[in-house]
């Protein structure tokens, strides 16, 4: 998954010589030179939770979509659609000595990214988006079932109202989730984050032997694995805890996000309350709205 944050001048210029008259096919040319992904599978979706702009009217004009100046645009590569062929079959020689480079595994962004990311790499490259039901339930049980280390002060609420909490299917994990699946799986789980292109390291004095990794936007959690491209070979998503360049080949990928501001500032996007359309400015005012109200519905603007 790409983020692009539409830049403006003087509130009419998106993504640095696009207009509001501009066409659908001019973004989509923007959008394929900046990220690689060719028009005909582009997937792009704007705002909070993100939704998908229908861009089939190649001639239609942008002033005619819900995107605003300062809004992030999120673009995935639709798998299921096939590539255009008019470019020139390019013959290949043989492939020698192409070395494995790791990358990002893009999952859905559908508030349960992070048990669907943890789950593919410690199951070694499984994708399963049914899987999060089972892994909220799992920390759910974990947590119910110590409530003296998963008290109150630790949660940020009650020991039953967490747990209510991390089942419904609309929450999202974050530390607290990954500390406990580092416990339960037995690993040391690395989040790679893009905006301070720093590494947090959950069970990293644990004396575990595997090691798995994650890159985080802010907002969203995809998994790293190890790959040959061009290559069936399975990705290799557990690495050991010993292997410090695949710490720095994340770092590396971290900081190529970064330069392409490929993150989104939570203590700076603009939300809105849902419920009430309170207007929010961060991470720490949606949660002290939500601890006031208990509105949990927010969007971006």
């Amino acid at each position: 998954m790409l983020r692009l944050r539409c830049k403006t001048k003087n509130g009419s210029h998106l993504m640095h010589g696009l207009t509001h008259q501009s066409c659908v096919q001019e973004l989509k040319r923007k959008v394929e030179e900046l990220t690689g992904i060719p028009c005909d599978v582009q997937k792009i979706m704007v705002g909070y939770p993100p939704s998908s702009l229908d861009l089939r009217n190649g001639e239609a004009h942008l002033k005619d979509y819900p995107i605003k100046s300062g809004d992030t645009l999120i673009v995935e590569e639709e798998k299921n659609k096939p590539k255009p062929q008019d470019r020139p079959a390019v013959t290949k020689g043989p492939n020698l000595e192409v070395s494995p480079v790791l990358a990002r595994r893009v999952v859905p962004a559908d508030n349960s990214c992070l048990f669907t990311s943890v789950y593919y790499v410690v199951e070694g490259g499984v994708y399963d988006p049914a899987c999060a039901p089972e892994m909220r339930g799992l920390i759910a049980q974990i947590v119910s079932s110590d409530p003296a280390a998963y008290s109150e002060a630790v949660l940020g609420k009650t020991n039953e109202e967490y747990c209510t909490w991390i089942r419904r299917d609309d929450t999202w994990g974050g530390a607290i989730e990954v500390s406990i699946l580092s416990k339960f799986y037995q690993c040391e789980i690395c989040v790679v984050d893009t905006q301070t292109v720093r590494v947090d390291r959950f069970g990293e004095d644990a004396g575990y032997h595997k090691r798995v990794l994650l890159i985080y936007d802010g907002i969203h959690y995809d998994p790293l694995q190890k790959e040959i491209p061009g290559s069936d070979t399975p990705p290799q998503t557990i690495f050991s805890t010993t292997d410090d360049v695949i710490l720095a080949q994340a770092l590396e990928l971290a900081d190529e996000a970064r330069r392409k501001r490929q993150f989104t500032d939570v203590n700076r996007f603009a939300l809105r309350c849902m419920v009430c359309q309170t207007g929010l400015v961060g991470q720490k005012e949606a949660r002290e709205h939500a601890k006031e109200t208990g509105h949990t519905n927010f969007g971006e603007v």
